[in-house]
């Protein structure tokens, strides 16, 4: 017999703080002299920032309030994440963004690039032009040339080599964060599942702000341990037997979780984020044998965004998504103006109903709570759908 549990992991209470003290944290950072990177995107390679001696840091972009302010400037009909992420920008909001000494931009969408020509204005910045697609040689030796450009870029506005032995250490530490979190998402494996949907989002967030890696790791060890508990006992964060959903499309990041909120409070089981504020910067490792530079430009380069064309690897990650996490459903989500991702929404229903008949509810929204209750009768007729939860 399973049990519900009435109480979230204690370990939770680390993550519950790590956003909230970040702004502080990345103060302290500064204040040892340290220079800071700020990043928008998965594509962003981090491993660079990290050679060159800076800290990398995502840049805020999941919150409503701001978006007011960027529709003065921006199109009213561009998707949230891009007037959020403006907003944030302009209104000095951002704490991160604030003490950046550089952005790392990339042209995942036509409206981020008119974005940061905006923003590069008033802060330093360089962006990274990424290829239309990810599958031919000549996709690969442009993205290299664009890796190339990036370093160079970020040794003379740090005034530092970019070394391949700091290369190789930079690798190695961000693989061994990557491993940690495919340990902690195997977690949501067992059924019942220990851990909800939006804790799991949570812990994968506050790795953006915790500039204590190794401090990181230590607490993530601890909630892992505490989950071996909960399994042992019987213990989920839904009952056993709920429908198990996979989460995939836009990033939605801490502050737009609504539907992964709604999904859960239906009773459904949140089993994986597949998305770029959940577990898609973590799915793939950079290889450790390869020369540096090429390593970390392939794995960047197989991320499966929907601004690539085409974009299969996102088909062939979710069929083996629903197998390994033996998943009911799939819910995708799609941000109001978000082209690319609204067109993949279609792909991705025809790919999962005909290799594994398995239906997909696709949500258009934005980051108002305004649809919530529409959303929560689609998320309800669908798990009914499913078979209930």
């Amino acid at each position: 017999m399973s049990i519900i549990a009435e109480e979230r992991p204690y370990a939770m209470a680390f993550f519950d703080v790590a956003i909230p003290k970040a702004a502080g944290s990345i103060m302290a950072e500064k204040e040892k002299g340290k220079k800071v990177m700020g990043h928008y995107c998965v594509f962003a390679p981090q491993e660079l920032a990290i050679a060159a001696g800076a800290v990398p840091v995502a840049l805020c972009a999941t919150k409503e309030e701001p978006i007011a302010e960027g529709e003065k400037v921006l199109p009213r009909n561009f998707c949230p994440l891009i007037k959020s992420s403006y907003g944030f920008a302009i209104t000095d909001k951002c704490p991160f963004f604030l003490h950046s000494d550089l952005v790392m931009g990339e042209t995942t969408c036509d409206g981020k690039k008119k974005m940061f020509e905006l923003m590069g204005k008033f802060k330093p910045m360089h962006v990274m032009s990424l290829p239309a697609g990810s599958q031919s040689e000549a996709d690969r030796s442009y993205w290299m040339a664009e890796m190339e450009r990036a370093k160079g870029a970020l040794e003379e506005f740090f005034q530092t080599t970019i070394t391949d032995e700091a290369l190789a250490d930079a690798i190695k530490e961000l693989n061994a964060e990557r491993r940690l979190m495919q340990r902690l998402a195997g977690y949501l494996k067992h059924d019942p599942v220990p851990l909800s949907g939006q804790d799991m989002l949570k812990v994968l967030w506050s790795r953006n702000f915790c500039f204590d890696r190794a401090a990181f790791a230590e607490q993530v060890e601890e909630l892992m341990a505490e989950l071996d508990e909960r399994i042992a006992r019987g213990v989920g964060a839904a009952a056993k037997g709920a429908k198990r959903i996979i989460v995939t499309g836009v990033p939605t990041g801490v502050g737009t979780e609504k539907v992964i909120r709604i999904i859960e409070e239906s009773g459904a089981a949140v089993v994986f984020l597949e998305n770029c504020a959940g577990m898609k910067q973590f799915l793939v490792t950079v290889d450790e044998m390869k020369p540096p530079m090429e390593a970390i430009g392939d794995k960047y380069l197989a991320t499966p965004c929907s601004c690539m064309s085409p974009n299969t690897d996102r088909l062939e990650l979710l069929l083996r998504l629903v197998d390994e996490y033996k998943a009911d459903g799939v819910v995708d989500i799609t941000w109001q103006g978000c082209h690319t991702y609204n067109v993949e929404a279609r792909i991705v229903r025809d790919y999962l109903r005909e290799h594994r008949e398995i239906p997909v509810l696709h949500i258009e929204t934005d980051y108002s709570e305004g649809d919530s209750q529409q959303i929560r009768t689609r998320v309800q007729a669908y798990l009914e759908m499913l078979g209930g939860v």
